[in-house]
């Protein structure tokens, strides 16, 4: 008989399959140049429907024709800026806090009493950027803030100037993105637990009767080296990864008076500033995601013009 050859199971770009750190994952900033102010937004998964639109895609086989398409809801409360940065030779130089910040935060950070350094006296900087916190409060899905550092679009000039603007205001959403543009969306998958090798690496299932079970590998390796290497797919944890999906469409966005977002399964109503993206987006509803600017458009994709009718 000739060779069974057939490509490796589970991608070793993914290594190792532990649960991540935290919900918010880091984010190349310098990699992202495009955008408007900040490259990046907080904001929580709400859930799936589907909507019927209008393709208005150019040389598209459904074009004029009224089309269904899975969505995902975002819901993005607005954010403040905590403090900003400086950076000098990548490193950071000075911090310093803005002066009214929010109550809950306490339960996130220790917060200084009083706040002496100005921005004004910072000098010498290389780069800036802010650590942002979402007013969650206001979604009335939980109290505590979420944190992340964003970076910012422009030269230095224009990025101090950003920062100063926008001190103590809330920034929303609609500033940063606009209908019609793709987005990258990053967070953590939903957690599956201890899960077997036939669903963690989807190794096939062995014949019947065969012995020492049928959800697991032949072998797990020679007798020597007398250890099973970290290639032999094994039981573990499966799930809670950090994920990116590139080039998301955004159909539709706006403020939750305009539609009425009511009673959605698992995650209630939305109170604050809502995105509708087309296609699935990971983690399960209630999730803190990351979206950022695109970092490599797809023509394809960016191509696509759908006009939202209505969401079943």
């Amino acid at each position: 008989m000739p060779t069974r050859k057939s490509p490796r199971k589970g991608s070793l770009q993914f290594w190792p399959r532990k649960r991540a750190a935290k919900f918010l994952p880091r984010v190349n900033w310098n990699a992202i140049d495009s955008g408007k102010s900040l490259k990046g937004f907080i904001c929580y998964k709400v859930g799936m429907k589907s909507a019927n639109v209008t393709d208005n895609t150019l040389n598209s086989m459904t074009k004029g024709k009224r089309i269904s398409i899975p969505i995902t809801i975002l819901e993005c409360p607005p954010m403040k800026i905590l403090s900003t940065r400086f950076y000098k030779d990548k490193k950071v130089m000075e911090e310093i806090l803005s002066e009214k910040l929010d109550k809950e935060l306490k339960r996130k950070i220790k917060l200084p009493k009083e706040t002496k350094k100005k921005i004004e006296d910072v000098k010498g900087f290389e780069d800036v950027r802010v650590i942002c916190y979402s007013l969650a409060k206001k979604t009335g899905m939980k109290k505590t803030p979420d944190l992340i550092e964003i970076g910012l679009m422009g030269n230095l000039e224009e990025k101090i100037k950003f920062v100063k603007e926008n001190l103590g205001k809330e920034i929303s959403v609609l500033d940063i993105f606009e209908k019609g543009q793709l987005i990258d969306v990053r967070g953590l998958t939903k957690g599956q637990g201890l899960s077997g090798p036939v669903k963690r690496f989807g190794i096939k299932l062995k014949q019947s009767k065969s012995e020492k079970g049928r959800r697991r590998p032949g072998s797990l390796g020679p007798w020597h080296p007398a250890r099973v290497t970290f290639r032999a797919p094994m039981a573990g944890q499966l799930g809670m990864f950090t994920r990116v999906i590139y080039n998301n469409k955004i159909i539709d966005m706006g403020k939750s008076s305009e539609k009425d977002f009511k009673n959605l399964k698992k995650y209630g109503n939305i109170k604050t500033d809502y995105l509708i993206v087309h296609g699935s987006i990971q983690g399960p509803s209630k999730r803190q995601l990351i979206l950022t600017a695109p970092l490599r458009e797809s023509k394809q994709t960016k191509k696509k013009n759908f006009e939202l009718i209505e969401i079943i």
